[in-house]
């Protein structure tokens, strides 16, 4: 019994983190779902929409702008319109750059030895040098981790058209063929 509930915890933990690191699917964006993100609108005018899809980190560029176009053509064909042209449109860039130290580097020796750290004497080309924790050395310095998190956001207010796309018009979409185009793509939440 005790393996068995055991093994029950050990997936539901596994089940637990790979939601965390998953890159955004295409859904709705509410509250408290299992992976942040996801597109949202808001009607302007009968045939005048804002739409935005947002991105987590793990979510790229590229991603959140298709995504942000397969939502204006579905809701474009949902509202009883062929298509689309992008009136205004936007990409934003959330970049966050953390500074931590290494977690495997620890130049102190324990809670017993708090101000004792080994020093060394070392003999180079420029005569004897010396190396001090305390103080640091750049071939001996400190170990830390810099990464850079991003997360991008995409917004697009459209204007809905009945008929054939417009000529000449270059930011006109079928919905359809958008739908088409990029619906293999789209990754939908697991249930």
């Amino acid at each position: 019994m005790k393996s068995l509930t055991g093994r029950v915890a050990a997936l539901a933990l596994v089940a637990g983190l790979s939601a965390c690191a998953t890159a955004t699917p295409y859904q709705p964006n509410l509250p408290g779902s299992a992976v942040s993100g996801g597109y949202s609108e808001m009607r302007i005018e009968p045939d005048r929409w804002r739409v935005t899809f947002s991105g987590n980190s793990l979510t790229s560029r590229e991603t959140v702008e298709g995504y942000l176009l397969y939502r204006a053509a579905e809701l474009t064909l949902q509202q009883g319109f062929d298509g689309f042209s992008i009136v205004m449109r936007a990409t934003d860039r959330d970049a966050r750059t953390y500074v931590e130290p290494d977690p495997f580097y620890n130049p102190w020796y324990g809670p017993r030895y708090t101000y004792w750290r080994p020093y060394w004497r070392y003999y180079s080309p420029y005569g004897w040098r010396t190396w001090d924790p305390f103080w640091g050395d750049p071939f001996w310095a400190d170990r830390v981790d810099v990464r850079t998190v991003e997360k991008f956001e995409a917004s697009a207010e459209i204007v809905m058209y009945r008929g054939a796309r417009p000529a000449g018009d270059p930011n006109a979409f079928d919905a359809r063929a958008v739908l088409h185009n990029l619906g293999p793509r789209v990754v939908r939440p697991q249930p």
